[in-house]
């Protein structure tokens, strides 16, 4: 399967760095289960496994080529390592390639979020980011109030954190 490789291909990319490969295979088990209980067909399900995989791919290339990694960095860097990535893969398609990379660049930006997908992704990212961030009730609030709007993101989110 796709996927199995894909973790297998990031946790290369990654290597010599568990918090980050953790950091991806969390998301991508919250955004599976957000896009399968929310009805999320299997075409886009399938592009949004592949797109919560990879989507911190920008973070390295970032450090290496800036010497930080915020978000933008990480929007503008990580479409083309993605890209190249998963032009190792027969079995995707460009239109599924394009969507990736689309995710990928818009991961850090809230508003203007176009599709199902994407919505899914921030939540999940953001389920994820606010434990290992330590974050505070009052800002997790404050993002789940601007950013979530799936039933099954919600609960996660109220459920974790005792909202």
């Amino acid at each position: 399967m796709i996927n199995d490789e894909l973790v297998i291909k990031m946790t290369e990319f990654n290597a010599g760095d568990p918090k980050r490969i953790q950091h991806f295979i969390k998301v991508y088990e919250f955004a599976h289960v957000i896009g399968v209980k929310e009805h999320l067909e299997e075409q886009q399900r399938r592009v949004l496994d592949m797109a919560a995989i990879m989507h911190d791919i920008g973070i390295r290339p970032s450090e290496e080529k800036y010497g930080r990694c915020n978000g933008k960095l990480q929007e503008q860097e990580g479409p083309g390592y993605a890209r190249k990535m998963l032009a190792e893969f027969s079995e995707v398609s460009e239109d599924e390639i394009n969507r990736i990379c689309y995710l990928i660049a818009h991961h850090h930006t809230y508003d203007n979020v176009k599709g199902l997908d994407y919505r899914i992704l921030l939540e999940a990212d953001f389920l994820v980011n606010a434990m290992e961030d330590d974050l505070d009730k009052n800002a997790i609030i404050t993002f789940r109030d601007k950013v979530f709007e799936t039933a099954t993101g919600l609960h996660l989110i109220n459920t974790m954190f005792g909202l």
